[in-house]
């Protein structure tokens, strides 16, 4: 298994590779412009040709784009239904010139859409997106806590926007394990742990998980509240984390922390603590 870290892209973009071998990131997943804001600047061609370099260079593999938190494929606005597609399509392009292998999305808020339409509305933009941006990036839709009007909380759910996509080779999709407790997924044992991948393999099937957010749980158990914490101090604790690193489905995938940024020993010492579990000869509990 791949490790690595979200990596700031804060002042330039030559600076997102020094930050990743300061954590000692096997992947990486980046944003490919301000996560908060519409607007964008084009990326600048000198920059991106030296990023891609030294990413090759560096062995770290693979990189993984973020779409920022904005966009919202399941809204019921015609306006911002709107925006949110041209920002895949952007997003899209620009992990394209980046060299990133994948694009990850939340499928969002449905507001007073019913699901059926929601889903709709997702796939469509996924369809309208493909199409448009033809550069073999992978778009990988992630589960969410499922807090208010959030859809594919649950595998059934992400398993229905993969079926209405009819898309075989550019969608999959990115298991955060934080989001995935808690929507109530128990991975806090190996027992649990167990039980949500068969019911992935069940629903969605395991060729499409590419990705896993590798992220403790600062809330309970089915609390539909997303709050990272850092790895074996949250709910899913060490024991949960032991189950799903050694787990053999999940021993191929990249898996990239998101957990709360605290500078960079604290990059560091949940780096430590996940290539501990990966050494340890225990399966979990």
């Amino acid at each position: 298994m791949r490790i690595g870290f979200h990596i700031s892209i804060a002042g330039k973009l030559a600076k997102v590779m020094e930050r990743a071998r300061e954590r000692k990131c096997e992947t990486m997943q980046i944003f490919s412009r301000n996560p908060r804001r519409w607007g964008f600047k084009e990326l600048v061609r000198d920059e991106v040709e030296q990023f891609r370099k030294e990413l090759r260079n560096s062995g770290i593999s693979p990189l993984v784009v973020h779409l920022p938190y904005l966009p919202n494929l399941a809204s019921e606005n015609d306006e911002l239904y709107k925006k949110s597609v041209e920002s895949l399509q952007e997003d899209l392009k620009r992990a394209g010139l980046l060299g990133a292998a994948y694009l990850v999305f939340h499928p969002g808020r449905r507001g007073e859409l019913s699901k059926e339409e929601a889903f709709h509305r997702v796939t469509e933009g996924i369809h309208q997106s493909l199409d448009t941006v033809n550069n073999g990036v992978v778009l990988l839709v992630e589960n969410t806590a499922g807090q208010g009007s959030e859809i594919c909380c649950t595998f059934s759910e992400l398993a229905e926007i993969v079926k209405q996509s009819g898309e075989k080779h550019r969608l999959g999709v990115c298991f955060d394990t934080a989001h995935a407790y808690a929507a109530g997924y128990d991975i806090s044992n190996k027992r649990g742990v167990e039980k949500v991948i068969r019911e992935f393999e069940r629903l969605i099937g395991l060729e499409r998980l590419h990705l896993i957010h590798l992220n403790d749980s600062r809330t309970p158990f089915n609390s539909r509240v997303d709050r990272h914490e850092n790895i074996g101090k949250g709910f899913i604790g060490l024991a949960g984390f032991s189950a799903l690193l050694h787990h053999p489905s999940l021993s191929h995938r990249a898996a990239i922390m998101e957990t709360p940024w605290k500078g960079l020993n604290n990059d560091l010492r949940n780096m430590r603590v996940v290539r501990r579990i990966l050494q340890e000869k225990g399966k979990g509990q």
